[in-house]
């Protein structure tokens, strides 16, 4: 009887039923938080890039008008209005009243017109005969998606989502 009880109890030690959930338990907290920031981080590569194609877009759309260096005051502001929708919305119209910007909170405030000739950029494009056009995005907050981090971690928001910034400059072509 002894010999059943101990050989009973030596096969009890030995069983690894349940082994795996616990491993499981323990690594999954770790696996669920590298795969929600992989998300966030491709969505943050997702906005700035479009946001980056858009400021090329409305660049490429400046340096190629003639009206922008040559037309009248209403002319060249109706010029870089359209450039500023192009950006925003992703048409060169003069409203995107009823339009969708192209990431979610973009708006005029956020995108910048500057040159070499007529509205100083910061930091300044040098003047002279060839005239350039910077387009940028100012303060545009990337927002957190379904899987916020900060609040996951315990985190301030600044901490893993910051202003985006990007612009491009681009030499007028339209001559």
């Amino acid at each position: 009887m002894w010999k059943q009880l101990k050989t009973s109890l030596w096969l009890l030690r030995k069983r690894e039923d349940g082994s795996s959930i616990v491993e499981l338990a323990i690594v999954f907290p770790i696996l669920l938080l590298l795969f929600v920031g992989t998300a966030e981080l491709g969505r943050l590569f997702f906005t700035y890039t479009t946001l980056a194609k858009a400021t090329k877009s409305g660049a490429r759309y400046l340096s190629a008008s003639r009206k922008v260096t040559k037309g009248s005051g209403q002319e060249i502001a109706d010029e870089k209005t359209r450039a500023q929708n192009l950006v925003i919305c992703g048409k060169a119209q003069l409203s995107c009243a009823n339009e969708t910007p192209i990431v979610p909170g973009l708006t005029a405030a956020n995108v910048h017109i500057c040159d070499s000739f007529s509205v100083p950029c910061n930091p300044v494009i040098p003047g002279g005969p060839i005239k350039y056009f910077r387009v940028e995005i100012q303060n545009y907050p990337f927002t957190p998606g379904v899987f916020n981090m900060a609040s996951m971690t315990g985190q301030a928001a600044n901490v893993f989502y910051f202003a985006l910034t990007p612009g491009t400059e681009m030499r007028y072509n339209a001559g």
